[in-house]
């Protein structure tokens, strides 16, 4: 211990001396943690136990055990615990238990990411536990050998999209696995939020059903960061229940946290020195004190730029820095693994693709280069720092409002319950494809709602009315040649979305949705993909095709809307703060007339340009209100209403991430001084994603502390009329025009106001 306690105090010795200047905001230490060890299980087979004991292991943390003993009663459960608590053997253990046992059963093991699919079957070959057979199975499989691993892999590691369109609709090929599937590992689960999280519920919802017409009922063991609400999750996800497992029983080093501010360059405007600039001049100088560090940022570009700023930082160091990111072949990407693993590498910037569980060893610091967009993504980037002594993690802020926020309030940050993951998996944009897909699969009725849900069975009925289903005796079955699956992708609620096609390439870079398209991909629009930046040459509206040639410039595009948003159907409203908000369905139309270039470094307006695109009208969820005549008063004015009404519309959609994992680019927002149906001044904050995915319900819920964290953060700011880290927002349609932060600012206190004299 006295070895351990000298290496502590000389590794913080180190980086001390950094901690100081205008730019450090905040400086705290969390304390060490003791862990809480029991005993193997009495029933752990003992060919296991053998394995764990060949790798130094000689017993448990407490919620391994506690994981180990639900799987045992047959319980469904989730493992919510800290970064780097063991999670993957405390799912590890039931598979690696039963397999032991009885060979012929099957695992099929879910991770959202190829890399970590290769790092989950490294691991369990590492056991070298007898008649384990793991084996990976997606995209990259060679054809000649999926028919093999079919046949004989007992854990098959695969990815939702493999599952979606290349497993159940196939699942005559896979007979014997999913007869025998015995357990089902979801891993890194709180990735399966939003539209992506909608979706993987309705494919796992179709693999419990495809198991069942083989006569298995799976087992599900799903592993989360920590959110707040692992078990909603799960239902959402499954339609089933499961045990938490989520009491934190594995040590933890002891960790100094830094919120590290750029100085201000500009006080009128309120503009920083660069994020990157700064992360990359904390990166060389730890490299330099032999400091282990992993540097997180949010593009490939922005890794990428890090990285050359540092090696000109620390020349003498550059063979020891690595960038890390997607884009990378597998083989270069399992060689700084390696290197991480075995300490060649000294620092390593990297996109949030190592933020998730694969193995990258013990480091000794964490750089967060802006905030990450959760909570929950923001101690997953940090517990990569001191797993072999005490650590350092720095969040180096971006001038983005909730940024700031945290620099101002830091205590909001530390002391925040980690967000809720929220997804829909009804939204009929989502479950169509997947009532479609069921069957194709086999035919679809009423036996079904156990699997897929009452909401299935009503669009099966609908679908079969305009002709893609077919009613017949056997049940719904599908009525076209095709495969519906193939249709349609897990990352989009609008099947027909548009192609981004690289013309240098010819490769689709991705999907956008069609009610995004011509605000994101508009002819002459700056186009980014995974930090890159492409220009939009041409939007075929006819083809759906957005065709982008890869750029260099120093400015950006913002496109320039035209927003009405009309209330379909209020589902719940209530006198809230003083006023009625109401949540519920609304339409939301949208022009593109214009587009705006600006300087990247300045901000500056280079250009207006014209265009003439068509409308597009999508249905969503939103949260509405309507502000009382005296909490406006003295800015009834026009421009100072609308300014007032904006600022505020603006602020709340900049800290609803905060309440729901979600980013601001997954929400919209209209404010207006009169509303033709409410007839009075309404502010509109709602889901980008058609038909909703729960974002703005979680806004309703949690009206009040939303509120109060949008005054905070206006109250904070030291600009006079309103920035970048407030009130002004990169996605406004009306490109930041009338926008008033003080009158926002009167309007929220006394929307405050009125519940505290309630």
């Amino acid at each position: 211990m006295r070895l351990a306690s000298s290496f502590v105090a000389t590794v913080a010795g180190t980086w001390d001396e950094l901690l100081a200047g205008e730019e450090l905001a905040y400086l705290t230490e969390v304390p060490a943690r003791e862990p809480d060890v029991v005993q193997f299980p009495e029933e752990l087979d003992p060919r296991v136990r053998s394995a764990l004991e060949a790798q130094g292991l000689n017993g448990l943390y407490r919620h391994q055990a506690e994981a180990f003993a639900a799987a045992g009663r047959g319980e469904h459960l989730v493992v919510s615990t800290g970064t780097a608590s063991g999670k993957t053997l405390a799912f590890n253990l039931p598979v690696l238990d039963a397999l032991a046992a009885e060979p012929k059963l099957r695992a099929l093991y879910l991770y959202p990411t190829k890399a970590l699919a290769q790092d989950q079957a490294r691991a369990l070959a590492s056991y070298g536990v007898p008649r384990l057979r793991p084996a990976i199975y997606d995209g990259d499989t060679e054809s000649e050998r999926r028919w093999q691993i079919r046949k004989w892999a007992n854990v098959i590691l695969t990815n939702p999209d493999m599952l979606h369109v290349g497993v159940l609709p196939h699942h005559d090929r896979w007979g014997d696995v999913l007869q025998n599937l015995r357990y089902v590992v979801v891993d890194e689960a709180h990735v399966y939020r939003g539209v992506f999280g909608s979706h993987v519920g309705n494919v796992l919802r179709r693999l419990r059903r495809a198991a069942s017409i083989y006569g298995a009922e799976p087992q599900f063991l799903l592993a989360s960061a920590t959110i707040a609400n692992p078990g909603e999750l799960v239902e959402s996800l499954l339609g089933l229940d499961a045990a938490v497992i989520g009491d934190d029983a594995a040590p933890r080093a002891a960790r100094t946290i830094a919120f590290w501010n750029p100085p201000v360059l500009d006080e009128q405007l309120q503009l920083r020195a660069s994020a990157l600039g700064e992360a990359s001049r904390l990166l060389a100088e730890l490299v330099r004190r032999d400091l282990r560090t992993i540097c997180f940022a949010k593009s490939r570009k922005s890794a990428e730029l890090i990285h050359r700023f540092a090696c000109e930082r620390v020349p003498e160091l550059a063979d020891r820095l690595s960038p890390y990111r997607a884009g990378y072949t597998p083989a270069q990407r399992r060689d700084i693994e390696r290197r991480l693993v075995e300490g060649e590498l000294l620092g390593v910037t990297a996109t949030d693709a190592l933020e998730l569980g694969i193995d990258i060893g013990l480091l000794d610091c964490a750089i967060s280069t802006g905030f990450p967009g959760t909570v929950a993504s923001l101690r997953q980037q940090w517990g990569r720092a001191g797993r072999r002594a005490k650590g350092l993690a720095v969040l180096v802020a971006s001038e983005d409002a909730l940024d700031q926020f945290f620099m101002r309030e830091p205590e909001a940050l530390m002391n925040r319950r980690v967000e809720a993951a929220i997804l829909d998996h009804a939204n009929p944009r989502v479950l169509d494809g997947h009532v479609l897909s069921a069957a194709f699969e086999a035919p679809l009725d009423e036996r079904d709602v156990p699997f897929l849900g009452e909401e299935a069975l009503e669009r099966a009925d609908t679908l079969a009315a305009g002709g893609e289903l077919k009613q017949t005796k056997a049940g719904y079955v599908w009525a076209g040649r095709d495969y519906p699956a193939a249709r349609f992708s897990l990352r989009s609620t609008t099947p027909d979305a548009f192609s981004v096609v690289d013309v240098s390439t010819g490769s689709i870079l991705g999907l956008v949705e069609r009610e995004r398209a011509y605000s994101t991909v508009h002819e002459g629009a700056i186009y980014l993909h995974l930090g890159e930046s492409y220009r939009v040459l041409e939007l075929d509206l006819d083809t759906r095709t957005a065709v982008v040639e890869p750029f260099q410039s120093d400015y950006y595009t913002q496109p320039k809307k035209e927003t009405m948003t009309a209330i379909e159907r209020p589902e719940i409203t209530e006198p809230r703060l003083g006023m009625e908000v109401s949540f519920g369905t609304v339409a939301v139309t949208e022009q593109v007339v214009a587009y705006q270039k600006k300087g990247i470094r300045d901000q500056a307006t280079l250009e207006l340009v014209a265009l003439e695109l068509p409308e597009t009208t999508f249905e969503t969820e939103a949260v509405w209100y309507l502000p009382e005549p005296w909490m406006l008063a003295g800015l009834e004015e026009i421009e100072r209403l609308l300014g007032s009404l904006h600022a505020a519309e603006h602020s709340m959609i900049a800290l609803l991430p905060l309440w729901a994992m979600c980013d601001r680019w997954d929400i919209g927002g209209l404010s207006t001084n009169i509303h033709f149906q409410t007839g009075r001044p309404t502010v509109f904050i709602y889901d980008g994603h058609a038909g909703g995915v729960g974002i703005a319900k979680r806004g309703f819920d949690q009206f009040e502390g939303w509120v109060a964290d949008t005054e905070r953060l206006l109250a904070g700011c030291p600009c006079e009329s309103g920035c970048p880290s407030c009130v002004q927002s990169p996605k406004c349609g009306n490109l930041n025009e009338f926008l008033d932060k003080a009158g926002a600012l009167v309007l929220l206190r006394r929307m405050l106001t009125a519940a505290t004299e309630k």
